[in-house]
C-alpha cells in the first residue's frame, strides 16, 4: 500500500533490539537501530525518511524523555508517530504530555506490537500524502495558469475529495455509519447559512466539516473500537484524535479547505463554558467553525442508528442537546438550531443511511 516503511528503534539492550527486529520482522519494513537518544537524532538529521519511533526511556548518553521532547519540538521530526517502550505504567502520563503518540508495556504482546507500529505508520503515510496532495494541486494550478478559472474548480473539487476521503478512512476504523460526513457536512453548511455566515466561508465549512474525526485513524485499535468504558489512560490517548487530526491538516495555509478541517478537528471536541479538549478554549475562542460542528455533530450521533445502541427519538435528542445548552454549546448557534430543527431532520432523512446505500458504497469502493 504504501513505500518502503522506515522504524527506528532506540533501546541500549542489545537483546532487546533483537527481539524487536524479529518482532517487526514481519511487517516488511527496514529497521535501523540506535543504542541512546543522541544516535536516536543523528539517525533523524541523517535518514530522509523514518516513518516510526519505538523509544526506551532510560537509557545512558541521552535517556528517552530528553529525546522525546527534542523530537516534538523540532519541525522537522514533530510528526513523527513515537511510541514509548515502559515497564512502569507511572512514566506514560509523563511521556503523552510531552507528546508521545502511544506506548506499550513490557513485556511485548508481538502481535499487539505489530499492530500498533502499523496504525501509527499507517497515519503517518496518510499524513505525508494529504502534504504531497496540496503540494501536486499547487503545481497543477500553476501548470494551468492560461485557465486559472477551471483550474482553481478543479482544486475545490480535489480538495473535497481529499477531506471526503480521509473522513471516510476515520469511519472505517471507527466502524462509523455510511453516510455520517455527508450529514456532517450538509448539516454544518445550513447552520453557518442560517447563522449568517458569508457564502464563500459556508462552502468552505462544506467542504472541510468531513475532516472533524480524521485523527482517529491514529488511534490504535484497543482503545478505538472497544466496546466497553474507556479508563483514564485510554481516554487521555483518545483525546489525542484531535491533536493528530490538526496534525494530518497542519501546514497548510494556501487551501482554505485544508486549513479550515485542521482547525475543526483540532476544536471540535472543545466547550463553550471550557471544560472540553485539547486546549480549554472557552466561548468564543473556540472557531466558529468548530462551534458549528460540534452541534450537528452531536445531532447526528444522538439521532443515528450506532452498533451499540437504536437512534432517539427527535424529543430525547433535542432534550439532552438543550441540557447542554451554555456548557457544550454556544447557546446562541443552539437556538438558531432549535428554531430550524425541522431544516436538520429534513437533510438527515434525506442523507439516511438504508441497506442499499450501504451496499452500492461498499461495492464502489471494491471497484476502486
Amino acid at each position: 500500500m504504501f513505500d518502503e516503511v522506515t522504524i527506528l528503534t532506540v533501546d541500549d539492550d542489545d537483546f532487546v533490539q533483537e527481539m524487536l527486529g524479529v518482532m517487526l520482522s514481519e511487517l516488511d519494513c527496514r529497521i535501523i537501530r540506535a543504542a541512546n537518544g543522541r544516535q536516536a537524532l543523528e539517525l533523524l538529521e541523517s535518514e530522509p525518511q523514518i516513518d516510526l519511533v519505538l523509544l526506551d526511556l532510560e537509557m545512558p548518553v541521552m535517556d528517552g524523555y530528553d529525546t522525546l521532547t527534542r523530537v516534538k519540538q523540532s519541525s522537522l521530526w514533530r510528526d513523527i508517530p513515537v511510541i514509548v517502550v515502559t515497564g512502569e505504567k507511572e512514566n506514560v502520563t509523563r511521556t503523552l504530555a510531552l507528546g508521545a503518540n502511544d506506548f506499550i508495556s513490557k513485556p511485548y504482546n508481538p502481535e499487539e506490537l505489530r499492530l500498533r507500529a502499523m496504525n501509527h505508520v499507517r497515519s503517518k503515510k496518510l499524513s505525508d500524502l494529504a502534504k504531497d496532495m496540496s503540494r501536486v494541486l499547487e503545481e497543477e494550478v500553476v501548470r494551468k495558469t492560461a485557465s486559472l478559472n477551471k483550474a482553481l474548480e478543479l482544486s475545490k473539487n480535489a480538495e473535497y475529495e481529499i477531506s471526503l476521503r480521509l473522513g471516510r478512512a476515520a469511519e472505517f476504523r471507527d466502524q462509523e455509519t455510511g453516510l455520517h460526513t455527508r450529514r456532517i457536512s450538509e448539516l454544518s453548511r445550513e447552520l453557518a447559512f442560517l447563522a449568517g455566515v458569508p457564502d464563500d466561508q459556508c462552502n468552505i465549512l462544506l467542504f472541510a466539516s468531513p475532516l472533524h474525526d480524521v485523527g482517529k485513524i491514529g488511534i490504535p485499535d484497543r482503545i478505538l473500537l472497544k466496546p466497553g468504558k474507556l479508563d483514564e489512560t485510554e481516554f487521555e490517548i483518545m483525546k489525542t484524535h484531535t491533536s493528530i487530526g490538526g496534525t494530518i491538516l497542519s501546514d497548510s495555509e494556501r487551501y482554505p479547505v485544508i486549513e479550515a478541517g485542521g482547525i475543526i478537528a483540532m476544536q471540535h471536541h472543545e466547550k463553550w463554558n471550557g471544560s472540553g479538549y485539547p486546549s480549554g478554549l472557552k466561548g468564543e475562542e473556540i472557531h466558529l467553525f468548530a462551534r458549528i460542528v460540534s452541534i450537528v455533530d452531536v445531532f447526528d450521533a444522538l439521532s443515528s442508528d450506532r452498533p451499540y445502541k437504536k437512534a432517539f427519538s427527535l424529543e430525547t435528542t433535542i432534550r439532552i442537546m438543550e441540557e447542554g445548552r451554555g456548557e457544550l454549546f454556544d447557546p446562541s448557534l443552539l437556538t438558531i438550531f432549535m428554531r430550524n430543527v425541522d431544516d436538520f431532520v429534513t437533510i438527515r432523512e434525506k442523507l439516511r443511511d438504508v441497506p442499499e446505500v450501504l451496499v452500492q458504497e461498499c461495492d464502489s469502493e471494491k471497484k476502486e
